[in-house]
């Protein structure tokens, strides 16, 4: 079984902008796929991930609402999708070394 904890971030802390995560706890099987879900208010996503006693690890860029530009990563199996106000990544293929605290982040614009 492999555990997926779910967190999110700000890239800047700001009132007007927020990002919240839809499930905190996911339970999955070797093998399966998994999909995490939040909400948000900006238009710049990015998907990290934090393996016990390791770094935080970038998985991907993603565009939303108008933006252009798709998933930006080198592991096909992560895999992007934005709607208006909510961001999905999936994960194909699961593996043992896949279990993490996954991070959905946001970058902040239009502030100093």
């Amino acid at each position: 079984m492999l555990l997926f904890l779910f967190r999110n971030t700000n890239h800047r802390e700001t009132s007007a902008q927020t990002i919240e995560p839809l499930v905190g706890e996911v339970h999955v099987s070797e093998g399966d796929h998994v999909t995490l879900s939040c909400n948000y208010s900006n238009v710049y996503l990015f998907w990290y991930r934090q393996s016990p006693n390791r770094a935080l690890q970038y998985l991907l860029q993603r565009g939303a609402r108008t933006r252009s530009g798709g998933d930006h990563t080198a592991d096909d199996r992560f895999e992007s999708t934005a709607k208006r106000s909510s961001t999905l990544l999936t994960v194909g293929e699961l593996r043992l070394a896949d279990t993490a605290l996954y991070y959905c982040a946001l970058q902040v614009i239009g502030t100093q």
